[in-house]
């Protein structure tokens, strides 16, 4: 018996230690290991090999301790980042003792080889005024002052060393001269200060992160043990062992890994922020979740009873992913799930894939890729109960279909658009994977990306549908134009949302003078934008970052969602971007009042009115209107 399972009695499945370890890491009520003051007391606890995730800012940071340079250390991030980790790991590779920095205190103290004092501090929110004054005193004297025999390893949240500064400073009278260096840094709007190395955990990439945690976890050495367990066998599927193969795509070259990661850089690029914390609960989640276990998280003790019960595909990794094992409270409460819940996954469907999955079985013309969509999959696609629940759906009696099978149905029918997600393949005919979430322009949106990060120019549909977006908006009119932009208002300055006068007219293209529109990479932001010049000098240009969400509403209006069906923040945001082009169009318009064109004698003026034509194209329309009596 391997250090493993020491304790255990002989009837107990191989990895069953490590598996309730790997259960603390998961969505539970407690999640004690998730926070670093406690790892090394369940790893003893559990005797298993701790959970090792690769970290390039760490090694940065044991390389700029151990140059020798004078200045200070910040470790900032949010709640959830790994900042007391990478302390930690920092004390031991400067040659700290694990028991010294366990003992109670957040502030560690540590004699170099060199002769430097390495002054740490765990967590500066646990450090009261007179102390952390202390700590903020020696990150000043080492960074701006002459100090070289100390020196701060400091980890904090952004918030909270920003306004500390400022407070301490109002107290000294003064404007603290560190407060704006730090800032700059996290905003990345400054350059980096030679004596204080700032690294700022919170800007990791998360689709990196994810894969990293979901390698770590699904890798991990301890699931050497299952070898042989006689709850995964040729007779018998372990939900457990099942959820971590396709977490390792044995069979689909690691598809599931790639759509996740699709989905948490959608979900980073619309502000969320998902520290490593929550990206360890989620790939736990995956592999333990399932409905009838305790907390919705799986033992090794409760395998076998979800085997007899025949509930394996209530343990299905597709489902996990959303916290569909969880009550709806527990999962909304945590970042990763909320996030993962926008996407809408499992509601949101087409007439393809409900199709396929409703009819599929008996329809001639579906048969095939029934079998290899959902056939092939007898543990989570086409199980016996899913087959039973469709038959009765199709065939039972009316009172049967509206009442308990079709709740029963349409549960697994929600269940199976899940799956499906991560399993169409890419070149699918009449499927699209994105068509079963919220973000259906989502896989353009990347592409994008990925096409500025190249800097090569955007596909022509995506532009033009961008096009056609942007009119229908700014307009409020059904126009099919791609090749130019109406500026458009409603006589005045508003931000009416039908406009029929034409204020300006730009091509859609960035002309040869300077004039039209772009579509560029945001360099701080990395997301795109949208970039609209009237005149040819650069203050004329008005710029639209393109979050996913505004790129689906620019993409759902163009293909005829109406704008407030979609989302009124996103229709709100146009508004806004509609008044800043009129503003910037009429100070282009404004001359020396010498130089103001008189209204013509007749008392005409003419006004251009936007149009549509047959073919839904808009046009401008000269017309001449009488001012005065």
């Amino acid at each position: 018996m391997n250090d493993s399972v020491a304790g255990q009695s002989s009837a107990s499945p191989p990895s069953a230690a490590w598996v309730r370890f790997l259960r603390s890491y998961g969505p539970t009520s407690h999640n004690l290991s998730l926070f670093d003051e406690y790892v090394s007391a369940a790893l003893a606890r559990a005797k298993v090999s701790p959970i090792q995730l690769a970290s390039p800012q760490l090694e940065k940071i044991v390389e700029w301790a151990r140059s020798g340079a004078p200045g200070s250390i910040l470790i900032a991030g949010t709640a959830g980042d790994g900042k007391t980790y990478h302390c930690r790991d920092l004390w031991n590779r400067l040659g700290g003792k694990s028991d010294e920095w366990a003992a109670p205190g957040t502030v560690k103290k540590l004699l170099l080889d060199d002769g430097r004092n390495a002054i740490f501090v765990k967590d500066l929110s646990e450090l009261g005024d007179d102390e952390g004054d202390e700590a903020l005193g020696l990150l000043e004297r080492s960074a701006l002052g002459d100090e070289s025999k100390e020196f701060l390893v400091l980890a904090t949240n952004h918030g909270q060393i920003l306004e500390r500064l400022r407070t301490l400073g109002t107290r000294q009278g003064r404007v603290h001269p560190l407060r704006k260096l730090i800032q700059d840094s996290f905003l990345q709007a400054g350059p980096a200060h030679e004596r204080l190395a700032v690294f700022d955990l919170s800007k990791t990439a998360h689709r990196h992160t994810l894969e990293e945690t979901l390698n770590a976890v699904a890798n991990h050495p301890e699931w050497t043990n299952c070898a042989g367990c006689s709850l995964d066998s040729s007779e018998r599927v372990c939900p457990i062992a099942e959820n971590r193969r396709r977490i390792l795509g044995e069979s689909d070259s690691r598809l599931l890994s790639r759509r996740l990661g699709d989905l948490v850089e959608i979900a980073k690029l619309n502000g969320a922020h998902l520290p490593v914390r929550d990206l360890l609960a989620l790939a736990a989640n995956m592999i333990l979740g399932h409905e009838s276990a305790r907390e919705g998280l799986m033992s090794c003790s409760d395998v076998a009873r979800i085997q007899q019960a025949g509930e394996i595909e209530l343990g299905s990794v597709y489902g996990n992913v959303f916290g569909a094992n969880l009550p709806r409270r527990r999962a909304l409460s945590r970042p990763v799930f909320r996030a993962m819940a926008s996407f809408g996954v499992g509601d949101e469907t087409s007439n393809a894939a409900d199709g396929l999955l409703v009819y599929g079985a008996d329809d001639s013309r579906l048969t095939e890729t029934f079998g290899r969509m959902v056939g092939s999959d007898p543990v989570y696609g086409a199980t016996n109960a899913f087959l039973a629940s469709q038959r009765q759906y199709l065939e039972g009696d009316e009172g049967a279909r509206l009442e308990d099978g079709a709740a029963d149905f349409l549960d697994r029918l929600q269940s199976q658009r899940r799956r499906l997600f991560f399993t169409l393949p890419e070149d699918e005919p009449g499927f699209h994977y994105w068509d079963l979430t919220a973000f259906r322009f989502a896989g353009d949106y990347l592409e994008t990306i990925r096409t500025l990060s190249d800097r090569k120019p955007i596909a022509e549909p995506v532009r033009a549908r961008l096009t056609r977006g942007l009119n229908r908006v700014l307009s409020g009119l059904l126009l099919e134009n791609t090749d130019k932009i109406f500026i458009a208002s409603s006589g005045g300055f508003t931000n009416s949302k039908i406009s029929v006068l034409c204020d300006s007219e730009i091509p859609a293209r960035r002309a040869p003078g300077g004039i039209g529109m772009a579509i560029r990479m945001d360099g701080q932001s990395r997301r795109p934008r949208i970039d609209i010049s009237i005149t040819p000098s650069a203050h004329g240009q008005v710029s639209l970052a393109l979050s996913p969400v505004r790129f689906e509403f620019l993409c759902r209006v163009a293909e005829g969602a109406l704008p407030g069906s979609f989302s009124n923040e996103s229709l709100e945001d146009l508004m806004a971007f509609k008044a800043r082009l009129l503003r910037q169009a009429e100070i282009s318009r404004m001359a020396p009042p010498d130089e103001e064109e008189p209204i013509p004698d007749d008392g005409t003026l003419s006004l251009n009115f936007i149009e549509i034509g047959h073919d839904g194209h808009g046009f401008s329309k000269p017309i001449a209107v009488r001012v005065g009596a």
